[in-house]
């Protein structure tokens, strides 16, 4: 009985890296897209002064305040922009 599990368990024993490249293709997406978004918005004390590194776009959204329509300064908002 314990031979038949060693042999299935030795035919089956391949490394799944598919998987693994599935993670680390999902890890390196998340942090691009996390830099890209970071460096594109407001910054946070202490860093205001900070530059924008070369291979970080700049994605222009039309408002520089870094607020919606919907009521950014703390107010109940229409979603009208009023």
């Amino acid at each position: 009985m314990n031979d038949e599990l060693m042999v299935v368990a030795a035919q089956s024993g391949s490394f799944p890296w598919a998987f693994v490249l599935v993670y680390v293709v999902g890890f390196i997406g998340v942090i691009s897209i996390g830099l890209v978004a970071f460096y594109n918005s407001k910054r946070p004390p202490g860093m205001e002064g900070a530059k924008r590194p070369s291979f970080i776009p700049k994605i222009d959204t039309g408002d520089e305040s870094g607020f919606t329509s919907a009521g950014g300064d703390g107010e109940q908002g229409t979603g009208n922009g009023e």
